[in-house]
C-alpha cells in the first residue's frame, strides 16, 4: 500500500514541483509548459483529508507521468481520454490487486472499509474495484 510520502517521492524522482495553489473549484490541477515540464498546484484549503491529498496527488501525477493533457481549444481533443488515462495510473500506482486481495481477506468487504484501510476516498476505491475486478474504471456501472 503507498501512503502520501510515496507520491511525493514520484513527484520529486520526476521533477514534479508540488506547489500550494488556490483551487477552490477542483482542489488541485496540474499544467505543463512549452518545454514540457509539469508542476500540480494542490489548495491546502479545499483539500480536507490525506485521503483526499492522497487522490488528488496521484490523479495528478498520473497526468504528469502519461503526458495525458488535453487541449481545450482543440476540438478533436477528447477529455475524458485524458482523465481516463490519469485515474488508471493513480490506481494502478497506489494499490496493487495482491493488496486489494489481502484487505478483503482480512475483513474489508465494504467499499467504506476498504477506502479506510487504504486511506483513499470512497469514489477513488470504487475505481479501484472496478479495475481489478472489472478491467476499467467505469465505477458509475457497478455502484
Amino acid at each position: 500500500m503507498k501512503d502520501l510520502c510515496y507520491l511525493y517521492d514520484v513527484a520529486e524522482e520526476n521533477n514534479i514541483p508540488v506547489i500550494p495553489f488556490p483551487l477552490a473549484e477542483t482542489g488541485s490541477m496540474c499544467i505543463q509548459d512549452e518545454d514540457k515540464a509539469c508542476y500540480i498546484g494542490l489548495d491546502e484549503h479545499t483539500i480536507n483529508t490525506e485521503s483526499e491529498q492522497k487522490v488528488h496527488l496521484a490523479h495528478e501525477l498520473g497526468h504528469c507521468v502519461t503526458g495525458s493533457f488535453y487541449n481545450r481549444y482543440s476540438p478533436l481533443d477528447v477529455r475524458q481520454k485524458h482523465e481516463y488515462r490519469a485515474n488508471k495510473w493513480a490506481v494502478k500506482h497506489l494499490i496493487s490487486e495482491a493488496e486489494l486481495d489481502e484487505a478483503v481477506a482480512e475483513g474489508c468487504t465494504e467499499i467504506w472499509s476498504l477506502a479506510e484501510y487504504f486511506n483513499v476516498t470512497e469514489d477513488f476505491m470504487k475505481m479501484v474495484v472496478c479495475w481489478h475486478v472489472h478491467g476499467n474504471l467505469s465505477a458509475e456501472l457497478y455502484f
